[in-house]
């Protein structure tokens, strides 16, 4: 009922559901054990369904050909940042495997641009520029999760009785499993789509239910065979869109408005089942490695791999600083804590769930005046020219 007024103020929706969380679960209106029976599913269901979402709304093809600030703060920037992650690590937990400082650095280096919507719905904000954000934030989750499971293979080998080659060929059948299953539920789901569409056997809302089930079925089905789901999922999405190519509207329109519901759940979840705990275990390398990570890692990373673009340094600083870390970050802490050893698990987690709430603080505070003073500082400059489509124009 606030929504609309909240959008043109510094308070942002993952920040209230955050907060509300927190203070129902400190209050005991909502109980921590009920918390943390619903988080994962809600959670789980979430990251799968935004997972297939996002990344059917990319046109793969447009993306390596026109896209080249997007493109290269994943090829580039992702895994520099999961680099210089590591070597900050280093020095502030020096008694921790380098897999393990490679593990918290990868955790850390997926984006969520609901915690930025201020930036990404602004119009005051170039179309390029949010557009660039959009699609990055859609696509470093799904490519840093294959990193996540390597290095937390390792770091389990590492820090375990059990051999390691035990530990690597289970992160290599979870990758390898999942990417296959992945690409074939999703072009089979695709191709099953285009026919339908073709004898008009379908409509619009049947095909929503058939994108959600078709997510599902990808994330099941990896599970099944001893894949992850999460990898499939993502897959699943690159598959479907590349095959559909825009023709189904569900892909963009769930996630402004049911898959809002969603993420707010998680949360809120989060906020009571994480945040009272992670607070407590808060320590000062904690909070260096955290702040090191959003105010120098990320946007050095970003700022290197804009290098020889047209994106100016006003650019580049702008785009290093609005990589708010969400719920992807979180999830995938949680899904790693439960198979490393309880040490290094818990600590992770931790650090992963401070980094998502005081992120959500800082990037939602500071979204929309920034956004504002860029724009303005942009305005009219041959940088903001629209100079690549956006992907997949469905022309509806």
């Amino acid at each position: 009922m606030i929504a609309h007024r909240l959008s043109s103020t510094m308070i942002t929706a993952p920040m209230v559901f955050l907060t509300l969380g927190f203070v129902l679960s400190l209050t005991g209106l909502l109980s921590t054990e009920a918390s943390h029976a619903l988080l994962h599913p809600v959670a789980e269901i979430a990251l799968v369904i935004l997972l297939f979402l996002d990344a059917a709304q990319t046109d793969l093809i447009a993306l390596r050909k026109r896209h080249v600030w997007p493109l290269r703060m994943l090829l580039i920037g992702l895994p520099l940042s999961i680099v210089l992650g590591g070597l900050v690590g280093f020095f502030l937990f020096p008694t921790w495997p380098l897999a393990g400082l490679a593990l918290l650095a990868a955790i850390l280096a997926p984006t969520d641009a609901a915690l930025g919507q201020a930036v990404i719905t602004n119009p005051n904000v170039p179309m390029r520029q949010r557009r660039a954000l959009t699609v990055e934030s859609g696509l470093n989750d799904g490519l840093a999760l294959p990193i996540i499971l390597f290095f937390a293979s390792v770091t389990a080998a590492e820090t375990t009785d059990i051999g390691g080659g035990v530990w690597l060929l289970f992160g290599a059948k979870q990758v390898l499993l999942g990417t296959l299953t992945g690409a074939v539920v999703g072009a089979l789901g695709g191709w099953a789509l285009l026919r339908a569409k073709a004898f008009a056997t379908t409509s619009d809302i049947y095909e929503g239910v058939g994108a959600i089930a078709l997510a599902g079925a990808a994330y099941l089905a990896a599970i099944l065979i001893g894949g992850n789901g999460f990898v499939s999922a993502f897959v699943a999405g690159l598959a479907f869109g590349g095959i559909v190519m825009g023709a189904c509207k569900f892909v963009y329109e769930f996630t402004e408005s049911e898959g809002q519901l969603l993420a707010w759940s998680a949360f809120l979840l989060l906020g009571a089942a994480m945040v009272p705990e992670a607070i407590n275990h808060l320590t000062w390398p904690m909070l260096g490695f955290i702040l090191l990570s959003l105010f120098v890692i990320r946007p050095l990373a970003v700022w290197i791999s804009l290098m020889r673009t047209d994106a100016r340094p006003l650019t580049r600083i702008f785009f290093g600083w609005f990589g708010p870390r969400g719920l992807a970050t979180a999830l995938f802490a949680l899904m790693i804590a439960e198979d490393i050893p309880l040490q290094f698990g818990e600590q992770i987690l931790h650090v992963a769930i401070n980094a998502v709430w005081i992120s959500a603080l800082l990037h939602g505070l500071s979204a929309a005046p920034a956004a504002k003073w860029y724009g303005a500082k942009t305005a009219g400059s041959a940088e903001a020219e629209e100079d690549d489509p956006p992907p997949f124009q469905t022309g509806n």
